[in-house]
């Protein structure tokens, strides 16, 4: 496996982790998807150059930030009282496009924003096949009780088995702060 990222400190718990667990990756850099051989790019065009350095039924694992999840963090931190957040989450909601004119620091910073079905959509365009888009969090992660359900042993363990059963539920994907997809690349 080689490890791209943009993050100096990822790379850095990458390689401690590699070493301690004697599960060597074959290269650690520091680097940007969209820019691997080619110009600055578009997420698709990220995505194809994914598919591109992948060996045959290599597998992709790219992960996402639901449309969704700034009006639910929003509501559950106590952000949405602010109308300047709100105006976000309206540009959000309506384009996927994630700008903080304010740069205010808690508001985040320049991203996209998907919904499940159009990451899975951006991964056919780009050539994958067998795509899984699976929920992170699941709606749980915005519950007002959720720390308390976090910290209780038993709780914890029955709240880990629910969102695994409902991971791959697309009703419910949306609801979840972060997206993971899984594909592969074909022959």
């Amino acid at each position: 496996m080689h490890l791209i990222d943009p993050v100096d400190f990822h790379l850095q718990q990458a390689m401690s982790y590699a070493a301690e667990s004697g599960i060597p990756l074959a290269s650690v850099v520091r680097g940007d998807a969209r820019q691997l051989d080619i110009p600055c790019g578009n997420r698709l065009q990220a995505l194809r150059e994914a598919w591109r350095i992948l060996k045959a039924q290599g597998v992709l694992l790219a992960s996402a930030i639901s449309r969704f999840a700034s009006l639910i963090d929003g509501l559950s931190s106590g952000f949405f009282r602010e109308a300047e957040f709100r105006k976000i989450v309206a540009a959000d909601l309506a384009s996927g496009q994630h700008r903080n004119p304010t740069n205010h620091p808690a508001y985040f910073t320049t991203a996209y924003f998907h919904r499940p079905e159009d990451l899975a959509v951006e991964l056919r365009d780009a050539g994958f096949a067998e795509i899984q888009i699976l929920a992170v969090e699941g709606p749980a992660w915005s519950a007002a009780l959720f720390s308390e359900a976090w910290n209780d042993p038993a709780q914890r363990q029955s709240l880990m088995e629910f969102l695994s059963s409902i991971e791959r539920e697309p009703s419910v994907q949306g609801a979840s702060a972060h997206l993971i997809a899984v594909a592969r690349r074909p022959n």
